[in-house]
């Protein structure tokens, strides 16, 4: 039981000649903690950008650029990373002024707005990543498969586009997994704030 939860029921059984816990205290207590966790989503948002991005400078992918080359997709991958790298300050951009964008003085109705806004912006991120790594291996393994094409029979392209497939489905079931174990957690606890938002704003 939390805080927030404790300070609901005291407001929730006292009488109503007394004033022991008013609405403005279950509103403030509300608005620090979506503002902590808002917080939070940011500073994740920094640490996963700073960890995958420094790792190019400790892993050696020589050897995956010159196969880029060798099957015609380094220009691809040029692109998309450059575009990966676009999108992924975009969005910490987007979480940082989520961040600074709740205000004290906000009303219950602004601040239910401003959660709506967070979460659907983590959605948004979770979804683009998801979809960029899918999409960037189906792209390689299509380039290798028609760099093979004279060599190899239909049976093994369809091998390979199955074990691709799984292969992929795994992986992005892990980032989704992984993504729901640090970014779910949050948000269902902003969600929890947005409940308790909804039914003061029930009483005004």
């Amino acid at each position: 039981m939390d805080v927030l939860d404790n300070y609901k029921k005291a407001w929730d059984n006292q009488p109503e000649e007394t004033d022991k816990v008013s609405q403005i205290d279950i509103y403030k207590m509300a608005h620090a903690r979506s503002s902590s966790i808002v917080k939070w989503i940011f500073i994740i948002g920094i640490v996963e950008f700073v960890v995958l991005n420094s790792m190019y400078f400790f892993v050696d992918n020589t050897k995956s650029i010159e196969e880029y080359e060798k099957i015609g997709i380094l220009p691809f991958y040029n692109i998309s990373m450059v575009i990966s790298l676009v999108v992924v300050i975009y969005f910490l951009i987007q979480f940082y002024l989520n961040y600074k964008s709740i205000s004290v003085v906000d009303s219950t109705k602004v601040l239910m707005h401003k959660i709506l806004k967070t979460r659907k912006t983590v959605r948004n991120y979770v979804i683009f990543n998801l979809v960029f790594v899918a999409f960037s291996i189906a792209i390689i393994v299509s380039a290798k498969i028609n760099f093979k094409i004279e060599t190899i029979t239909t049976v093994q392209i369809w091998k390979t586009i199955g074990v691709s497939f799984v292969i992929t489905g795994i992986f992005l079931g892990l980032m989704y997994g992984v993504y729901q174990l640090i970014y779910g957690i949050l948000l269902r606890k902003l969600n929890r704030n947005y409940k308790e938002l909804a039914k003061l704003a029930e009483l005004n």
